[in-house]
């Protein structure tokens, strides 16, 4: 069985790793946020001080939920960000950057609208 990616998903898919950050086609991104239809460079808080508003661009598509990606290894996100989003109806799945980018591949291959947002791999 030859399984290949549905061409009709469409949207930014996580190509692989370029020192501490994520290559998207020709592009080179240390942090990032993704949508179903666009990636965009992001600046984060330490994840410690992470609100909603330094997400506020992947709230407009009412994702389902959000992958997190909290760099090299998985962190809790503060409390409050977690409940906002649930004030929201978004979930929120926290792993480690590089798993956020893979899960991201897959989800995305499977028509799910969500967003991510990936801490840079050295954080």
């Amino acid at each position: 069985m030859r399984i290949e990616r549905d061409p009709g998903i469409g949207g930014p898919l996580v190509a692989g790793f370029v020192g501490n950050g994520f290559r998207i086609q020709e592009s080179r991104f240390d942090s990032l946020l993704l949508m179903t239809e666009d990636a965009q460079p992001w600046s984060p808080p330490p994840l410690g001080a992470l609100t909603i508003d330094a997400i506020a661009m992947l709230l407009a598509s009412a994702p389902e939920f959000i992958l997190l990606g909290t760099g090299a290894v998985l962190v809790r996100p503060p409390a409050a960000f977690v409940a906002a989003l649930e004030a929201r109806n978004i979930g929120v799945e926290p792993m480690d950057s590089r798993a956020a980018a893979r899960a991201w591949g897959v989800l995305r291959g499977e028509g799910r609208t969500i967003a991510a947002a990936l801490y840079p791999l050295n954080a």
